[in-house]
Formats: structure tokens, C-alpha cells, sequence
């Protein structure tokens, strides 16, 4: 390594022919579409996982257990993604970013689709959440490969100081995703007349109408798909090819080169994970469980549309995320926003228990909503950089693999368990307890960050890690 400071990177010097005709419309509309559709996948899941798979894939008189191994299915899918990760990012960083994107999209997008055409428990029996369960590790391959193929999709284009602003546009897909699936959701369930307190098994949604989310998803990844194949590959990853950058083993190189960037980058996202789905899954079967059970009795599609009000709130901050991420630095920004979310942990107790929050029809809509709109707002601070930190963290040849890795190894401490645990303490001890959850969850975070480089920066071009590059301008 030479002992001089590696010159800031120039995008002119490096431009190629593809960097130079293709529009940045084009790259803003591929990054976003994938994720859009890939995060539309996983919530219809998520919706239904909570309203409707307790009741037509699972058996049993218990109905806090089936509530909680309808949770257990969903967190299938984070065990599959660092599986995906690993496949896909092996593909992106040997074969290129464009060809992966169409094949993680496929995966899950079939998936999708064949969970709406599934056979209930009561037609098949335990083959029904047997396969539900399988389509589900597909669904967590897809996207286990999708969200650090997009990310990198749309930072390997950008600009010298734009590259956050840049890179939040797959972390859009996101809310969009949320947006899209629970809307549709709603809809569905006001012209089906369900009601999610009091269900009627034999009623039209749980007979069929709950199927159609997942049978037009078909439609979104044919849109997708067709955008994907109008892209031509990254600038980044052609300069590797005719630089013969690219190693044998993308997945073996990270862990003996990386590995340090991999722990970082994994608790880094950790504390985000755990934010994500405590305000979209836990949050939505915390207000709509029974009240036999320590929880709100809210009716489902009365809290969907207080659910969809704050996700407003999470879009708009992810470009604001984006801007401060490339004003003040990567650290200083998600340091901020990690410590109040301990504060918004700590006060889920006063804020959220059922004796102050009010229960069925008496609950407090203003009280709730302010709790969804300070979440979500939480939420996009603190979601819309990472889409530039993990690729940062990477050399280019190593950095489909790696960013994937951290990001879906986080998913499994920081989603999988989340729903679930999270569950188990509000009916065990109290909603405090699950504040308390989410602070903790932060403060590992806020060493992982103090840990952390700065890597806004960080030249994409190069082959070196942050750690490595840090090594030299110390030296």
C-alpha cells in the first residue's frame, strides 16, 4: 500500500461510455422499481401473516400460539436472505450487478405468486403451512439479493458528494412497497366487509379475496422486469472487468479480507431492522390482537389508515437522510438519529399501554398517531443512508457480496426475532418492555457507529476496504 492519501475520486477521469449515455432517470427508475416491488412482496406477507394466516393456515383452540407461529413463518424469510446474499452476491460481483437484478427479482416475485394460489390447512392439512413456509424461504432469497444489488445499482452511478441523496432512492422502495401492499390491502378489505375482531371464516376474504395481493404482484415484477432489461451495466463494475479486478471467490475473500467491515456493517443496520418492523409487523398485531390477550382490540382496517398516515412520514425523511448523510458525514448523522431512538424506546411504556393508549373503539387516535408519525420519521433518518454506508464499506469486487451479507445478517438479528419477541413481551410483561427492546437494540448500534469510518469520501473505483483505506491516510 502506498503511505501517500489515496486521491479523492474524480467521476470524470473515471467516466466511461455507459456512465455517459445512460439517463439518470433510467438508473433512479431501476434502483427503485426493484425494491419497490421486492418490498411490496414482503408486506402483503407481513399484512397477512398478522390478519389472515393465523386463521386458514394454522390449527389450533390457543389463539395467542397460532398468532405467534404465524409470526415464526415470517421470520422464515430472514434466514433465507443471508443464503441469498451469498448466491447473489457471488453472481453480482462475478457476473454483474444487471443480470443479478432480473434473477433476484424473479425469485421472489414467483414466489409471491404462488403463495396466492396456495391450498388452505383446512383442504390439505399440515402441507399448507409446509409450503407457505417454503415460498417464504424463496421470498427471503429474492430479496436477500435484491436490496445490495439496487443499492449498488444507484451509488455506483453517482456523483463525488451525492452519492447518499443518490443511493436513498432504492431505500424509497421501501414505503412505496408499504404504501402499495397495505393500501391494496385496505381496499380489499372494506368492499370484502371484513372485520378482523370478529372474522368470518366462511366470509369472501378468507376464502379468496386475500389472495389477490399476492396474485397481482405478477404484474409489478413484468414491469420490473422489463426496466431491468433497458439497463446497461454500472460504470464501477465494467471498470473492474477491464481491469481484471474480479476474484474467484467473492465469499471467501470478504470473510478473510472484510470480515471486520462485516461485523460493522451488520450491527451498523442492526437497531434499524429492529425499528422497521417493531412500526410495520409488531405494531399492526399489537393494535388489532385481542384484548383477551394484553392487547388493543382495534379494528384492522381502522389502524391500517392511521399505519398508512405515518408511512408518509417515513417517505419524506428518507431524502432529508440522504441530504444530511452527504452534508455532516455518514457517522455523525446516524449517531444522532440512534440516540433518540433510544429516547423513543424508553418511552414506549407511557406512550403505549393500553390503560393510557385506550383499547377498541376508545383508543386514542391522536395519541397513536403521534407514535406512528415520530416511528416513521425515526425510521427514514435513519434507513435512507444506509443504502451508500454498507456499499462503502466494500472494495468494488468484493462489494455485491459483502454490503449483502451485513445487510441480511442484520435482518436476522434485527427483523427475524423482532416480530416475534416483541410479541412474546407484550403478552409476558408489558409494552414497556418492548421499548426497552428497541433501545437496546440502539445502543448497539451506537457502538457499531462509533466503531465505524466515515465513508462519505470513499472511492467506489478502488479495491480496498474502508478499513484499509483509513490504514493509509493514517500512515
Amino acid at each position: 500500500m502506498s503511505a501517500a492519501s489515496p486521491a479523492p475520486y474524480d467521476p470524470a477521469a473515471h467516466s466511461t461510455p455507459s456512465q455517459e449515455t445512460v439517463p439518470r432517470s433510467r438508473v433512479v427508475l431501476a434502483s427503485l422499481i426493484g425494491t419497490s416491488i421486492e418490498f411490496y412482496d414482503f408486506y402483503i406477507y407481513a399484512t397477512a401473516a398478522v390478519s389472515v394466516f393465523p386463521l386458514i393456515f394454522f390449527s389450533g383452540d390457543d389463539e395467542a400460539m397460532t398468532f405467534l407461529v404465524s409470526m415464526a413463518t415470517f421470520g422464515v424469510a430472514f434466514i433465507a436472505r443471508p443464503v441469498g446474499a451469498v448466491v447473489f452476491g457471488h453472481l453480482g460481483d462475478r457476473v454483474g450487478r444487471k443480470a443479478t437484478l432480473i434473477g433476484a427479482l424473479l425469485t421472489m416475485g414467483l414466489a409471491t405468486f404462488l403463495i396466492g394460489l396456495l391450498p388452505t390447512y383446512q383442504q390439505i392439512g399440515l402441507w399448507a403451512p409446509t409450503m407457505l413456509a417454503i415460498l417464504r424461504f424463496c421470498q427471503g432469497l429474492g430479496l436477500g439479493g435484491e436490496w445490495s444489488g439496487a443499492a449498488l445499482l444507484a451509488s455506483e452511478y453517482a456523483a463525488e458528494g451525492k452519492r447518499a441523496r443518490a443511493a436513498m432512492w432504492p431505500q424509497l422502495g421501501a414505503p412505496i412497497g408499504f404504501l402499495l401492499a397495505n393500501g391494496l390491502f385496505l381496499a380489499l378489505v372494506t368492499a370484502a366487509g371484513f372485520d378482523s375482531t370478529d372474522p368470518d371464516p366462511d366470509g369472501v376474504f378468507l376464502t379468496w379475496v386475500w389472495r389477490v395481493p399476492f396474485l397481482l404482484s405478477i404484474i409489478m415484477v413484468l414491469v420490473g422486469l422489463y426496466v431491468r432489461f433497458k439497463l446497461e451495466e454500472t460504470p464501477v463494475f465494467q471498470r473492474a472487468l477491464q481491469q481484471d479486478e474480479r476474484v474467484k471467490a467473492p465469499l471467501g475473500e470478504v470473510f478473510r479480507r472484510n470480515w471486520w467491515e462485516l461485523l460493522l456493517g451488520t450491527f451498523v443496520m442492526y437497531a434499524t431492522y429492529v425499528l422497521f418492523y417493531l412500526m410495520t409487523t409488531w405494531i399492526l398485531s399489537y393494535a388489532i390482537g385481542s384484548t383477551r390477550i394484553g392487547l388493543l382490540g382495534v379494528d384492522y382496517a381502522d389502524f391500517l389508515v392511521l399505519q398508512l398516515v405515518g408511512i408518509l412520514f417515513f417517505a419524506a425523511f428518507i431524502p432529508i437522510s440522504g441530504e444530511l448523510a452527504d452534508r455532516f458525514g455518514r457517522r455523525p448523522t446516524l449517531m444522532v438519529v440512534t440516540a433518540l431512538m433510544i429516547v423513543f424506546g424508553l418511552a414506549f411504556g407511557p406512550w403505549l399501554d393500553p390503560t393510557a393508549m385506550g383499547t377498541g373503539e376508545a383508543m386514542s387516535t391522536p395519541r397513536m398517531v403521534g407514535f406512528l408519525i415520530v416511528g416513521m420519521i425515526l425510521m427514514g433518518l435513519t434507513f435512507g443512508p444506509m443504502s451508500a454506508v454498507l456499499p462503502e464499506l466494500f472494495p468494488t469486487n468484493t462489494r455485491y457480496t459483502g454490503s449483502g451479507i451485513a445487510y441480511n445478517m442484520s435482518s436476522i438479528l434485527g427483523a427475524a426475532l423482532t416480530p416475534f419477541i416483541a410479541t412474546w413481551l407484550v403478552t409476558e410483561f408489558d409494552v414497556a418492555a418492548v421499548g426497552w427492546y428497541l433501545a437496546a437494540a440502539s445502543t448497539i448500534t451506537l457502538v457499531a457507529l462509533v466503531l465505524t469510518p466515515e465513508t462519505r469520501h470513499a472511492d467506489l473505483s478502488g479495491v480496498t476496504s474502508a478499513r484499509e483505506r483509513r490504514a493509509d491516510e493514517r500512515r
